[in-house]
C-alpha cells in the first residue's frame, strides 16, 4: 500500500460536464470576438494604431502595430477554429497582459480617467484568466484540435 497520492487527468467522457464541448466552443467564440475585430480595426486604421502606440512611448510603433495585428488576427482566428488552441491562448494571454500594463495603466491615469482605466485593466486580467484556462483544459472536441 502506497502513502503517496497520484493525481491524473481524466479524459473519460463520463467525467465531463454535459455540454462541455459546447461550452468550450462558446468560450472560444467569445474570446475570439474580442481579438479578431480588434485586429481587423488595427489593420484598417494602421496609421491611427501606430499613433496610439507612439502616444504611450513604445519603441518601433509601426513594428508593434504589425505584431499586434498578426497576434490578434492570427491567434484570434486560430482560437475561433480551435487550431493550435493552447498555443494561441498562451500567445494571446501574454499579449493581453503586456498590453494591459502599457495601455491601461490605471495607477498613472489622471483622476478623471482612473475608473475607466482600472475597469479596462481588470477586464483584460480576467480575459488572461480565461485564456489560461483554455490553454490548460483545451478547446473541446468541437475544434480542429478535437481535445
Amino acid at each position: 500500500m502506497s502513502n503517496s497520492i497520484t493525481a491524473t487527468a481524466s479524459n473519460n467522457k463520463a467525467d465531463a460536464l454535459p455540454g462541455s464541448d459546447l461550452l468550450a466552443l462558446a468560450g472560444r467564440l467569445l474570446l475570439a470576438y474580442l481579438f479578431i475585430p480588434a485586429g481587423f480595426a488595427k489593420l484598417m486604421g494602421f496609421a491611427g494604431t501606430v499613433g496610439y502606440i507612439s502616444s504611450v512611448g513604445l519603441p518601433l510603433p509601426s513594428l508593434a502595430a504589425a505584431v499586434a495585428i498578426v497576434v490578434e488576427l492570427g491567434a484570434g482566428i486560430a482560437l475561433l477554429l480551435g487550431y493550435k488552441t493552447r498555443i494561441a491562448a498562451i500567445v494571446l494571454a501574454a499579449f493581453t497582459l503586456v498590453a494591459s500594463f502599457f495601455f491601461h495603466a490605471f495607477w498613472a491615469a489622471p483622476e478623471a480617467m482612473k475608473m475607466v482605466a482600472t475597469l479596462l485593466f481588470n477586464k483584460n486580467i480576467a480575459v488572461v484568466g480565461g485564456l489560461l484556462a483554455l490553454a490548460a483544459f483545451g478547446p473541446g472536441r468541437l475544434s480542429i484540435d478535437k481535445k
